[in-house]
């Protein structure tokens, strides 16, 4: 049997094993995260960090007009020096984060989804003050960015567990 013919084969045992499982896709017609496009307000930042995660959070899920979920959250960073020179200059920077997040139905009050979501970002010191203080705030927008991502990702998983 040529190489071909095997994964041709394999293929169609996969699709069949998805097909049986009730799988479907989270954006596909009738899929259960398609309810959360422009049907989500995010709690209004008070900081920068707050305004890149709600523009990024708004970016991948739409801004709700006439929402019915409401998602507030809770960030925390923490800055860590990793690149220590001999003479003890830090020559890089560690940004870790993590947001706190809760999604409730703005009818009921009932919460449909939380938890926490975690990551971290790194950016280099060795250059002028201008040059890492942009690294610097790089650094902070690309963790807000990767910190939406993942509460996005975690808002669609549980999407069909929460909605009618």
């Amino acid at each position: 049997m040529s190489w071909y013919s095997r994964r041709s084969i394999l293929a169609l045992a996969l699709l069949a094993l998805l097909a049986g499982c009730g799988f479907q896709p989270a954006f596909g017609p009738g899929g259960p995260a398609t309810r959360l496009q422009d049907n989500i307000t995010v709690t209004a930042p008070t900081d920068k960090n707050g305004f890149d995660l709600v523009e990024w959070l708004e970016q991948r899920l739409g801004r709700g007009r006439d929402p019915a979920y409401g998602l507030g959250f809770a960030i925390t960073t923490r800055t860590s020096g990793v690149g220590i020179t001999p003479d003890n200059a830090i020559t890089r920077f560690n940004v870790a984060g993590a947001v706190s997040f809760a999604l409730t139905d703005l009818a009921t009050g009932a919460e449909l989804s939380a938890g926490t979501v975690e990551s971290f970002t790194s950016y280099s010191a060795s250059g002028t003050t201008v040059s890492t203080l942009a690294a610097e705030r790089d650094a902070e927008t690309r963790l807000m960015r990767l910190l939406a991502d993942q509460i996005v990702a975690r808002l669609v998983a549980t999407s069909g567990n929460w909605q009618p």
